[in-house]
């Protein structure tokens, strides 16, 4: 595995870096791939369906004996949780990969992206398998897709946020050759590949509901270890997801305000903790919190030390977790709204101090006094915020035992509101051309691999005196150097370890004060491909503090003002549709559920169905699925 990632990595390294899109011959030989391995899907599926390919039958019997759950929960269920850990595997591979190295020649050249690419697409393939694998309307909350063809609508959340995903790739091709390289996690195709990924266990979350009423209306119970990893990895994969948002911050080289970790930090937690406790229940939020320390623990020690790129850091969920199941212990989940409300403000405060106290050990960013009280507000806001939407999502799934509480989806709408108005109030970040740097370098090591030591004097010398980070940072040259300057006399600042200014890396010092990101270029090479020139590192030298976006991002191209606003109204109202199907869906699996002291629905027609379903074959496992689940 090390011997094949360096000889990819040479060899990418050793090619020429486009900028601005892949080469079309790569755009030419993945679409090629693309629809031969759907085609392939296409064929297996629909053959099942017609009788004439027997494969997923035998896989759907041997599914529904060992889970006890209906073939289209089982075989999805089996699929899904295993996709995304090699997508997001992909994905921080990927991140490290560019960080360490820069651009790579192509799509197909980086290693990561096979990954990607390979976890995405089993994640619209389980959704498409749960829509083919039913022969016969599977639950009452079905949707129906042709005149006799009813799939599981968590399969179809499912394959929708697949297919949300997997568009982002071709997309992030056209953003790039529109707008050149934009070296952010949070870009709005990257946003697109991953968001979507993260909300698929919305869908999964879906078809377990459906799949569990199904098995109640037939007498039937899933089995024992099938039940306990669905309340581990499930919602432990719903914390992965949402973490992943956490990237910008993870490697230490965030290009947005440190208040976002905190704030995403606590979404991350309460969304996810209080839906698995409401819904899952007892042991439910410790074991998502412990399965997403054993995965990322693992992706981790796999990128950093095995393979040698940069470690992809994160928090811990410990404490939020605790809290979550202790003050279950107390109050009653059987009221959600009053057990979120409280939930969130648990979490917003013990358990922001705790992951406080860990960023300042493991976060290469950690969280400092210069984002306080700020951050700790906006953290504190998206823990309640997140807590009711997590309370709404648990209760939805958790319909058929708990009474309907209307203010709780009022308090989610507004919850919901509130989470977008501060990631809105926040991404607000005015320039501050104020600052320059005198810059004295001494030579570490001499010759074509120089490395210096610098000493930095501001001015005004108490620019950097609260600021949320003031490092030096170097990376895109074979790995990453990330230096918190130490201050040794008012104004004056050193850093403690050298500092490459040779070949290929970007070197160049960073200061976070306020709502201001700005950054003082120490060495930049010479790149033919955008094309800009080359910023020497001088020995004596004073520069202005300049915008840090306009330095990371210096592949971004220049494009006219409305190339901008359409793209993002393209991407906005893409996410938007993708958002509001989500929330559709939780809502109907929660309406078709028969809640306390009601009977089960039943739909105009349905015995006509169950007649017309016992002269039909079954559709795998030894079982047809009706409407009322009957085999």
């Amino acid at each position: 595995m090390h011997v094949t990632t360096n000889f990819l990595l040479a060899t990418a390294q050793s090619s020429t870096k486009p900028a601005g899109g892949a080469a079309l011959d790569q755009v030419f030989i993945a679409s090629i791939a693309a629809m031969i391995v759907t085609g392939v899907l296409l064929y297996v599926g629909m053959g099942h369906r017609s009788g004439k390919v027997p494969l997923l039958g035998k896989i759907s019997a041997f599914s529904e004996r060992v889970s006890g759950l209906p073939a289209w929960a089982a075989v999805p269920a089996g699929m899904i949780v295993g996709s995304l850990i090699v997508a997001l595997f992909g994905m921080l591979w990927d991140i490290s990969i560019h960080i360490a190295d820069g651009r790579d020649p192509g799509p197909l050249a980086n290693p990561a992206h096979y990954f990607i690419l390979f976890g995405l697409f089993g994640v619209f393939a389980s959704g498409f398998i749960s829509m083919v694998l039913p022969l016969e309307k599977p639950s009452p909350t079905a949707v129906r897709i042709t005149r006799d063809w009813y799939a599981p609508l968590g399969g179809v959340l499912i394959a929708a946020c697949g297919a949300f995903s997997l568009i982002g790739f071709p997309l992030d091709d056209v953003w790039h050759r529109l707008f050149g390289q934009d070296v952010t996690l949070w870009g709005p195709t990257h946003l697109m590949l991953f968001g979507g990924a993260a909300m698929t266990l919305i869908g999964l979350a879906v078809l377990l509901a459906e799949a569990r009423r199904a098995n109640a209306r037939e007498g039937r119970r899933e089995l024992p270890w099938a039940a306990f990893m669905q309340r581990v990895s499930l919602p432990g994969a719903l914390l992965l997801g949402l973490s992943t948002l956490l990237g910008e911050f993870d490697f230490g080289v965030p290009q947005f305000r440190l208040v976002f970790d905190p704030m995403l930090v606590m979404m991350a937690a309460s969304v996810a903790l209080v839906a698995a406790r409401i819904w899952l229940g007892k042991g439910a939020a410790l074991g998502a919190a412990v399965f997403f320390i054993a995965m990322r623990g693992l992706i981790a020690l796999i990128v950093g030390p095995i393979i040698g790129n940069p470690t992809p850091h994160f928090p811990l969920y410990l404490a939020e977790a605790g809290i979550v199941e202790l003050l279950a212990l107390r109050l009653a989940v059987e009221r959600p709204l009053r057990f979120a409300a409280v939930s969130g403000v648990l979490i917003g405060t013990i358990g922001l101090a705790a992951e406080w106290g860990w960023s300042n050990v493991w976060n290469p960013t950690p969280w400092t006094s210069g984002i306080f009280p700020e951050g700790a507000l906006l953290g504190f806001g998206m823990a309640v915020a997140g807590a009711m939407v997590g309370g709404w999502i648990g209760a939805r799934l958790a319909a058929d035992r708990l009474p309907r509480e209307r203010s709780l989806r009022y308090a989610a709408v507004a919850a919901a509101v509130a989470m977008f108005a501060l990631v809105g109030y926040s991404l607000y970040t005015p320039s501050n051309d104020n600052v320059r740097g005198q810059v004295t370098l001494t030579t570490v090591k001499p010759g074509p691999d120089r490395t210096v030591n610098a000493t930095v004097r501001l001015t005004p010398r108490d620019a950097a005196d609260d600021a949320a980070w003031f490092d030096a940072t170097a990376w895109q040259g074979g790995g990453l150097v990330v230096n918190r300057l130490k201050k040794v006399s008012p104004g004056v600042y050193r850093t403690t370890q050298p500092l490459p200014v040779n070949g290929s890396w970007k070197t160049l010092i960073r200061l976070h004060d306020g709502r201001s990101l700005t950054a003082l270029p120490i060495y930049f090479p010479k790149d033919d491909a955008i094309p800009v020139a080359g910023i020497p590192a001088r020995n004596q030298m004073t520069r202005p503090f300049q915008s840090d976006h306009k330095l990371l991002q210096r592949e971004q191209k220049t494009a006219a003002g409305y190339l901008w606003l359409i793209a993002y109204g393209v991407i906005l109202l893409l996410a938007f549709g993708f958002l509001v199907l989500l929330a559709w869906g939780v809502h109907r699996v929660a309406v078709g559920a028969s809640g306390p002291g009601e009977g089960p629905l039943e739909e105009e027609g349905s015995e006509e169905r169950r007649t017309r379903a016992k002269s039909r074959p079954s559709s795998g496992g030894g079982r047809v699925a009706t409407p009322g689940g009957a085999r």
